[in-house]
């Protein structure tokens, strides 16, 4: 794949050692990208940066979580020293919740964990990068969300952490857009190690027995494409092809493309507070039930 206008720009994609991480840093080299590679496990960046330099491209890697600030920054600051630019910024760090979790079973730290890998990576990677294009006027942020923030594959702190993931983009997207960045949400389904193995097959298969999940959807979850067909969708995005969008929310899992429509609120009730008491609770009744 080699995506028109994307040749000589350079992006930092954290989480890219693994799964869809890697098969974004993977498009982007094969359409003239130069990288900057980012993972948890220095072995994996090593030979990241090793296939895409195999392959004839540019790529550099920076160990360590995105979810510290200090790592994030690093990830800016070579881009900019290694290749005197940056263009795009792409968040693919994520963990896994533990096993079986609930908000019950979930402890404090382990759902602090959640919020580090997953809600403030996406936060000290889009300030880092943003401070850079809001100067320049120009850059693409892509982050990863999750349909776990919709509540509909359980757990507590993994898509809470995804939920803010959204929560922040928007906000981000409409604060600095006029300075022109962009900033957009993939939800992605896909097979990788958070999505394989017999404790991830038991969860899917506990959510569909207690009527949480649907039939369609236990069995989507069960049988994720390859990273390789939402890969594309994270370079369109990253690419001056994609420059009109800014601030949406996408799904993609396959050969399944969406987009989110904004959230609203569908209408209940309306009088005016300056001639009106508060609702008592029997209105409320009979509004609401």
């Amino acid at each position: 794949m080699n995506t028109p206008g994307l040749a000589g720009q350079v992006a930092v994609v954290a989480g890219a050692t693994r799964g869809i991480g890697l098969a974004v840093a993977y498009q982007l080299a094969g359409s003239g990208v130069s990288l900057v590679i980012n993972g948890r496990d220095p072995d994996a960046v090593d030979a990241a940066v090793a296939e895409i330099r195999g392959s004839g491209g540019y790529a550099v890697g920076v160990r360590g979580s995105a979810g510290e600030e200090s790592v994030a920054q690093q990830l800016v600051d070579t881009a900019l020293g290694e290749f005197g630019a940056l263009d795009i910024a792409v968040n693919c760090a994520g963990i896994a919740e533990p096993a079986g979790s609930t908000v019950l079973t979930i402890t404090t730290d382990e759902f602090r964990a959640q919020l580090d890998a997953h809600l403030m990576s996406a936060f000290h990677l889009t300030r880092a990068a943003g401070r850079v294009f809001a100067d320049q006027g120009s850059g693409s942020i892509v982050l990863t969300g999750s349909a776990a923030s919709l509540g509909m594959f359980g757990g507590s702190g993994y898509p809470a952490a995804k939920g803010g993931v959204n929560a922040l983009a928007l906000a981000v997207a409409a604060d600095l857009g006029p300075s022109g960045v962009r900033v957009n949400v993939i939800t992605p389904g896909a097979r990788s190690r958070l999505s394989t193995g017999e404790d991830y097959e038991r969860h899917i298969h506990g959510l569909y027995e207690r009527g949480i999940l649907d039939e369609f959807t236990r069995d989507a979850a069960l049988n994720p494409a390859p990273p390789d067909y939402v890969a594309p969708l994270y370079v369109f995005l990253a690419s001056p092809a994609a420059a009109h969008i800014n601030g949406q929310i996408f799904s993609a899992a396959g050969g399944f493309i969406g987009k989110f429509e904004p959230h609203q609120p569908g209408f209940v009730a309306y009088r005016d507070h300056a001639d009106s008491a508060p609702y008592t609770l029997t209105e409320l009744v009979g509004l609401l039930t």
